[in-house]
Order: C-alpha cells, then sequence, then structure tokens
C-alpha cells in the first residue's frame, strides 16, 4: 500500500516548460512566474493615443515618405510617450522579433507587403487618412459603385496626382473623390469632407487643393518628379517653382535656369534638402516642357542643365536616405546627358552612383563603377578626375587591399587636384584640398586605421569652410572613426553634436552613419556620454 502511495505522488510530479518544478495544486501547464509573464504579455498593446498624436511633424513626414520603417522609428520616438520605446517592446505589440524591427527600420527600401502593411497599421490604430494604402474596415461603401476615371482635362474639382508611368514620372490631373476613394487621398492630406465649408479643416485644405489647381500647372501629361516623400505643402512648392520658372520669360532660358540651380546648390548646404528639393523639381519640370518645343542645338543644352539637375535631385533624395529614388534620378540624369552628347557629365553621374554605392556598403560596385568613371572618354576635368581616383582608393581599402597601394591612389587623386589650380570647369568645383583630406579619412577608417582618420578629421573640421549640412555629415564620419579607435567618451560627444546638426538639417544620411556610431558603442553603452549621445539621436 505505502509503495503504491509513493509511486501515485511520483505520477504527481510535473514541470513547467521553463524546468520549474509546479506546485501540486497547480492544475496548469504554466509556473506562477511564467504565468504572469504571459498575463503581461497578452495585455501590452499600443497604447491609445490623442489625435494630435499623429501631427507630428517627423510622424507626418514619415508617413508621407510611404516608409512604414520609418513611421516605426518616428512612433518609438515620439515626444507624446513618456520615454522612448524600445524596439522591443514595439516589435512586441507587430508580432516581430526586435531583429526584424531592426531591419526594417534601417531597410533603405520600404517593406511592400500590403498584409503585413495593413495588419501594422492596425496594431499602431494608425488613421486611415494618413495612410497611402486602404484598410479594409476604412474602404467606402460607394468604392464598388464608382465608375472608373476618364480624365481628360482639369476641372476645379481636380487634384493633381504625382504617378509614375512606364519609368517616367507624371502629375495626372484626377477627380478629387476617384482620389479619395482609391486609396491615394492621404497624399493630399484631404479627407471625404474636403467639400464641407462648415469645417474649418477641411476648408483650409480645400483652399490649398484650390491653390494648387489654381496655378494650372498641367499642360495635358507633364513629367515633373517622383515624389514620395514629399507633403502637400511640399507639392505645392513644386508646382509654384514649375510655374515661376514657366513664367519668367526674360533672358535665354538655359542661362535662367543654370542660375536658378546654382542658388538651389548653394541653399543646400545651408537649408538642408527639404529645402532645395520642391524647387529643383520644379525647375526640372520646366527644363523639360521647355525642352519640348526648343531647337535641336537649344534642347541640346537644356537638357545638360537638366541633366545637371537631376544629379542634384538624385543627390537630394540621398541626403533624406530614398536610394530608390535618388536612382531613378541619377538615371534620368544619364538620359539626358547621353541625348545632349555631354560625355564628361555621364563620367560624372557614373561617379555619383559609386558614391550611392558606399552608402549601400556594397564595395565591389563601388569599385567598378569608378573605375567605369576613370575610362578618358569621358573627357573629365581634372578636379573630377581627382575624385574619381579618391574614390578607386575608397573602393581598393573596402576590398582589402594593401594599405600601400591604397595611399598610391590617394597620392595619385592629391596629383591631379594639383594640376587642377586653373580648371575653371563647374563640374566638381566643390572638390577642394579640404573635400580630399575628409574623404582621405574616410578611406583610412575603411583601410584599417581610425586612429588617423579621426584626427584628419578633426584637423580638417576645424579649419572651418565647411557648410552646416557637411559639417554635420563629417563630424558623424569623425565619430565612427572614434568609436573604432576605442574612444567612446569622444566619440559620443562628436556624434551628439552631430546628430543636433542632423536634426536641424533633416539629413537622414547623417543618422544613418550615427545609427552605425551607436552600435559600435554598445559595448559602452551605460557610460553617461553614450546615454546622452543616444537620447540626442533618438530626437534626431
Amino acid at each position: 500500500m505505502a509503495a503504491l502511495g509513493y509511486g501515485m505522488a511520483q505520477q504527481q510530479v510535473r514541470h513547467c516548460s521553463c524546468g520549474t518544478r509546479l506546485a501540486r495544486d497547480n492544475r496548469g501547464a504554466l509556473c506562477a512566474s511564467c504565468l504572469r509573464r504571459r498575463e503581461t504579455a497578452s495585455i501590452a498593446q499600443p497604447p491609445e493615443v490623442p489625435e494630435e498624436f499623429w501631427q507630428d511633424d517627423r510622424l507626418r513626414e514619415a508617413l508621407a515618405g510611404w516608409h512604414m520603417g520609418q513611421v516605426f522609428y518616428a512612433y518609438r520616438v515620439h515626444p507624446w510617450h513618456s520615454r522612448v520605446v524600445s524596439q522591443e517592446t514595439l516589435a512586441g505589440w507587430l508580432g516581430l522579433t526586435q531583429a526584424q524591427l531592426s531591419r526594417i527600420e534601417s531597410a533603405s527600401t520600404a517593406p511592400q507587403d500590403l498584409g503585413k502593411l495593413m495588419s501594422w497599421a492596425h496594431s499602431l490604430r494608425i488613421p486611415g487618412y494618413l495612410l497611402w494604402f486602404k484598410l479594409p474596415s476604412e474602404k467606402p461603401a460607394e468604392a464598388a459603385e464608382a465608375p472608373p476615371a476618364a480624365v481628360t482635362t482639369q476641372s476645379p474639382g481636380d487634384a493633381l496626382l504625382p504617378v509614375v508611368v512606364n519609368g517616367r514620372p507624371v502629375f495626372v490631373p484626377v477627380n478629387a473623390h476617384a482620389l479619395a476613394i482609391s486609396g491615394f487621398g492621404s497624399l493630399l492630406e484631404q479627407s471625404d469632407q474636403a467639400g464641407d465649408a462648415s469645417d474649418p479643416t477641411s476648408a483650409t485644405e480645400q483652399d490649398a487643393m484650390t491653390s494648387l489647381n489654381r496655378r494650372s500647372v498641367l499642360q495635358g501629361s507633364f513629367a515633373v518628379a517622383a515624389l514620395p516623400g514629399l507633403s502637400l505643402t511640399d507639392l505645392q512648392q513644386v508646382a509654384s517653382a514649375l510655374t515661376d520658372a514657366r513664367r519668367q520669360a526674360d533672358g535665354p532660358p538655359v542661362t535662367r535656369f543654370r542660375t536658378q540651380l546654382a542658388s538651389y546648390k548653394q541653399d543646400d548646404g545651408t537649408l538642408g534638402p527639404k529645402r532645395a528639393l520642391p524647387l529643383v523639381l520644379g525647375m526640372l519640370g520646366a527644363i523639360e516642357q521647355s525642352a519640348r518645343d526648343a531647337s535641336a542645338n537649344v534642347r541640346r543644352e537644356l537638357l545638360s542643365v537638366g541633366a545637371d539637375g537631376a544629379e542634384f535631385a538624385g543627390w537630394l533624395y540621398r541626403d533624406i536616405h530614398r536610394p530608390d529614388i535618388a536612382g531613378f534620378w541619377y538615371d534620368r540624369a544619364m538620359e539626358w546627358a547621353q541625348e545632349a552628347d555631354d560625355p564628361a557629365m555621364q563620367g560624372y553621374l557614373l561617379l555619383k552612383k559609386s558614391q550611392m554605392a558606399y552608402d549601400e556598403r556594397d564595395a565591389a560596385r563601388l569599385f567598378t563603377l569608378a573605375e567605369a568613371a576613370a575610362n578618358a572618354r569621358w573627357q573629365l576635368p581634372r578636379r573630377v578626375q581627382a575624385e574619381v581616383t579618391q574614390q578607386a582608393a575608397l573602393g581598393a581599402a573596402m576590398l582589402g587591399e594593401p594599405l600601400v597601394s591604397v595611399r598610391r591612389k590617394l597620392e595619385d587623386a592629391q596629383a591631379l587636384l594639383g594640376l587642377a589650380a586653373d580648371d575653371h570647369h563647374e563640374l566638381g568645383a566643390y572638390f577642394t584640398e579640404s573635400t580630399l583630406l575628409l574623404r582621405n579619412a574616410v578611406t583610412l577608417t575603411e583601410a584599417g586605421k581610425p586612429g588617423m582618420a579621426a584626427e584628419l578629421f578633426g584637423e580638417v573640421i576645424a579649419a572651418g569652410g565647411l557648410s552646416v549640412r557637411d559639417g554635420g555629415f563629417f563630424n558623424a564620419r569623425r565619430a565612427a572613426a572614434l568609436a573604432l579607435s576605442g574612444e567612446p567618451d569622444e566619440a559620443a560627444n562628436v556624434g551628439r553634436e552631430s546628430a543636433g546638426v542632423a536634426h536641424a538639417m533633416r539629413s537622414q544620411r547623417t543618422v544613418q552613419v550615427l545609427g552605425e556610431v551607436l552600435q559600435s558603442l554598445a559595448r559602452w553603452r551605460s557610460r553617461p556620454a553614450v546615454r546622452e549621445f543616444r537620447e540626442a539621436l533618438h530626437v534626431a
């Protein structure tokens, strides 16, 4: 009998999946600790946020950019939260792992899976009117009955929708109601009640649309821009810039556009990409419109300026970390340069594509594009030749060539720049001795000499002469070199300073570099300077 009782007791011994022995009176499958964790996880969900939460500038900009990863980041660092929401917490709300969320936030290409986008939007309770896709639960009943729009002319109730057709960006006049029910109403931040004059919000939006329509920037289908990432205000600026450029009849159009472009380039370093981008896109639309009716010789001159402007648009999109659209504009610039028979611009664009490959850490593509740009058939000015040679040195460093070989290429670049003293070509005019030294510092970092790189960065930055945006960017590179050199406090201090500039200039390219710096400083995350840097970067 005693033996039978002992056997029954043995049969009652049970364990939780975590290995903990379950109590005799616990008839469940989990221990108390695991049960508490599961209950906590089951009720953990995004907080109920007020409507004004979604009016935050950073969040609206991320939503306008059609990149859910950027939306996640803006949501996490929103000032409404008492503290920054961790990736782990947000990932739990979305049914993701922390690693998956991190990849989505840092990806250069936006997630495209509509099912996942809708699920994430539902989880965070993002208002449908802010989204670039339609949530099933918010689809209007009349949508199924709406006849297909056949717009041939722009009426007072029409909106201008930026779309890309066959790889070419165009503004298309679309009926405002059709636009709303099609799922693209968020582009213009216009609700279904936009026509209700008694609603002050909708009245304001209707006024903005009327103002945009009144400009009559369309004469048929007019190629202007690939415009994801631009808000309603930006679209109005594009339209205004396009109209202003077309109305200015004084002076030769080529000279006028060159002057405009030079002004926009000068403002970029001080005011940042978001200020210059709508103006540049509007100007490019005006150039293309002017080129249609021009003689063959004038058309080639216009497209040569257009290629220069399209290259600049590509750079601006790189700075806001939209490499997909940057690549579109680099391709458009190459097409125009080829039609204009401008070999120097074609070679220069190969260099720019090589530099964009560095943003993506694609060493092989960087190196081969730099070699292609070095071909003599492009007839590049000396300064651009020097920049191309320096870029080849960077590629060699990334591919692991010996330091002596990398240094030899840097010396060749220095020699070419020395021969460019009397070269007054506008192409590559920005590539000065200081620029060369800063690029050399980047190359030394890639060659495994971060200490030397940090010292060189410091010397050039201290000498002054850099634009506000460039100063912030190269300080980010300097912080990266300091972190790799084992100087966490100095790296964090420099990174914090750079983060302030990145925030003011809205340079996502700088923010991307600073994110890499923060990862390098992970082993020193508990140091006060590193914590302060992390907080500053989250604000940026």
